[in-house]
């Protein structure tokens, strides 16, 4: 067999810091629904087993929109969108608990697999869902009733805590449950950052469909405080359709305590682990402290 090469060698070795730092750390993901459409599924799902394996304590928020809008086709229905948001009737609905449900049990059997000679092989990872998002409905606003669509009211922290506890990875929906149990479909962008706030969570971690972020100039922004975030996301700069909401949900986050957001893109290949465990990362980091040697967007 033949020796590591020594640019193995030196990488493991300068993970190591980054191995220390975030175990027993608390991370919140959330990504889109095409992520489960795509090849790089199943990479991303060893990708998040490895993370638990080092002590990460993982929730995943997983998006649905293409499977809602799928389904909604397959009933000869259109999807509505107002102001950025889904008008969800009762069929868009219904095509919300469809979708909702497809992606639990496909990322249960995604996390079952343990083949040997695979990056899952030894692996015994449990998936934890429930009703652990409160919501609320969006209402009347400038006239439109959004009817179904709800916003975050609470997040179960405790439940979720003790399943994390318990050793599981945790798996959250766009769908939020009102005190007259009434299901309502809410942004997933706003569940992880309501999640990461009330589990104190370390990092929130949106992985994107859009373009990484740049400055006028066309080069990759690495840090920028909530402010600057927030900024970018309520200029008129063409950003990729999820990219804005991402933003404002990072901002939102650090801004009430998450240490940092980070932004993702989520096509590049193993962005997760090169972003959490390499210096330099890969994505644009959100957070109100200033790191050593990391020049600030202007």
């Amino acid at each position: 067999m033949s020796a590591p090469s020594d640019g193995f060698v030196h990488w493991f070795r300068s993970s190591a810091p980054y191995i220390h730092a975030h175990r027993g750390r608390t991370f919140v993901i959330v990504f889109g629904g095409e992520l489960l459409e795509t090849r790089g599924a199943r990479d991303f799902i060893h990708d998040v087993a490895l993370l638990q394996s080092l002590g990460i304590r993982v929730v995943l928020v997983a998006g649905a929109r293409p499977q809602i809008d799928a389904a909604l086709a397959r009933r000869g229905a259109e999807p509505r969108y107002v102001a950025g948001m889904r008008v969800t009737d009762d069929v868009a609905l219904a095509c919300v608990k469809e979708a909702a449900g497809t992606i639990d049990v496909e990322m249960e059997a995604l996390f079952s697999t343990s083949l040997p000679n695979s990056p899952m092989a030894g692996a015994r990872v449990r998936v934890a869902s429930g009703n652990f998002v409160t919501a609320r409905p969006v209402g009347v606003i400038d006239g439109v009733d959004y009817e179904h669509s709800g916003l975050v009211r609470k997040i179960d922290a405790e439940a979720i805590g003790q399943r994390l506890d318990d050793g599981a990875v945790v798996l959250l929906s766009s769908i939020g449950y009102s005190l007259t149990g009434a299901a309502f479909n809410v942004s997933t962008p706003d569940v992880a950052s309501a999640a990461a706030v009330a589990l104190r969570a370390d990092k929130i971690i949106c992985l994107t469909e859009g373009k990484p972020l740049t400055d006028g100039r066309g080069h990759a922004l690495g840090e920028i405080s909530p402010a600057e975030a927030e900024a970018i996301a309520k200029s008129g700069r063409r950003l990729g359709r999820d990219v804005r909401r991402h933003l404002e949900a990072a901002a939102t986050a650090v801004r009430r305590g998450v240490r940092r957001g980070h932004l993702i893109e989520r096509t590049s290949n193993g962005a997760l682990l090169r972003e959490l465990f390499t210096r330099d990362g890969v994505g644009t980091l959100v957070t109100s402290e200033t790191f050593e040697d990391v020049r600030l967007a202007r």
